[in-house]
């Protein structure tokens, strides 16, 4: 006869509760809420970064070729003025009580590019006001994305430094992608007339060379901005001009910006990856352009922005807007037309502004 078995024995494993189990389970719950916590604790309280800010052409010493070719009183009326983004100049040509025009620049000259637009249109009674764009010339460089909303904010804070209600505006290049941008974001700024002369804002990638994509890439603007290659651009510089040799003042002080200016490079190459250049169908198609009268200027043979595209930015246009449109097309010009035709240039925007 077999033994019994005690009944008090069991054939299957029991679970154990145990208080440690307990412990253990609670806290795995635990970890993920308090590594979170410790995220939110170690991330928000550190203070926003400084803004870098890079000097403009007025920190050259005055031995520094620039002051001979583009001095800071190179028009009259000038005057500094310091906004959140660093300090900036500006100038005012004409009577007081004229009609007050804003003029543009481009992407890689200041304002000296208006050199014999701007006075024609004080001669014949106009405000004019110019100034350099952040980055180029004698306003500072903020190191910072160079987008749309940065240039039109500097616009529309120097006019109300200066008590500006309204204004014709006039931008050139890459200053129509920023007028087209101002008129969009701060269309009651605008008085009813915008002129685009030989506008960037729709520029395809296609027609970007391959040499300034890769000029624009932010490792290339890296080392240009570096100290090593300014001094091999300043040797250049210093080195390339031959005494007796004309000077073009608009080329050189391109090749003094790059070559002393160690915010000039990132600031340009930003503007070509992230400014007013392309992608700005939105803001010419924008309803600030509604009530406007739209010029454009575009030269015949411009191989920097194709005149293929003053006809696409008249097609963008709100619907009346796009009807009072007119484009003048300057035969055989190029992408400097407002300096190779500154007089035709001068005289259609004197037209232009007469128009009621």
């Amino acid at each position: 006869m077999a033994p019994q078995r005690n009944s008090s024995t069991s054939s299957s494993p029991t679970m154990v509760s145990s208080p440690y189990y307990h412990c253990f389970t609670f806290s795995l719950l635990l970890i993920p809420p308090l590594i979170f916590a410790s995220y939110l604790l170690a991330a928000f309280p550190n203070p926003p970064e400084t803004l870098n800010v890079y000097p403009s052409l007025a920190s050259l010493p005055p031995s520094a070729k620039s002051w001979q070719i583009y001095p800071e009183d190179y028009y009259e009326g000038g005057a500094y003025v310091e906004f959140p983004y660093g300090r900036m100049r500006y100038w005012l040509m004409g009577p007081e009580k004229g009609k007050k025009v804003v003029l543009i620049h481009g992407l890689s000259i200041p304002a000296i590019v208006w050199k014999d637009v701007a006075p024609r249109l004080a001669a014949n009674g106009y405000r004019v006001l110019l100034y350099d764009l952040y980055g180029r010339g004698y306003s500072d460089a903020p190191q910072t994305t160079y987008h749309p909303g940065l240039f039109s904010t500097q616009l529309a804070l120097l006019m109300q430094h200066l008590k500006w209600d309204k204004a014709i505006i006039v931008g050139v290049s890459m200053g129509g992608g920023v007028a087209a941008a101002f008129t969009a974001q701060f269309p009651q700024l605008v008085d009813d007339k915008v002129v685009l002369i030989a506008s960037a804002g729709l520029v395809e990638n296609g027609d970007i060379s391959r040499t300034a994509k890769f000029m624009s890439s932010p490792l290339v603007q890296t080392l240009a901005s570096s100290m090593p290659f300014r001094k091999y651009l300043q040797h250049l510089t210093n080195s390339s001009a031959k005494p007796g040799d004309e000077v073009d003042p608009i080329v050189e002080i391109v090749r003094l910006q790059s070559a002393h200016l160690p915010g000039y490079n990132a600031a340009i190459s930003s503007s070509l990856r992230d400014g007013p250049i392309r992608g700005q169908a939105a803001m010419f198609s924008s309803s600030g352009f509604d009530g406007k009268k739209v010029l454009l200027i575009h030269g015949t043979k411009d191989a920097t922005v194709h005149p293929k595209y003053s006809p696409r930015i008249i097609d963008l246009l709100p619907e009346k807007t796009k009807k009072s449109a007119r484009l003048v097309s300057v035969e055989d010009a190029g992408h400097e037309v407002i300096t190779t035709h500154s007089k035709l240039v001068a005289d259609e925007l004197a037209k232009f502004f007469k128009e009621t």
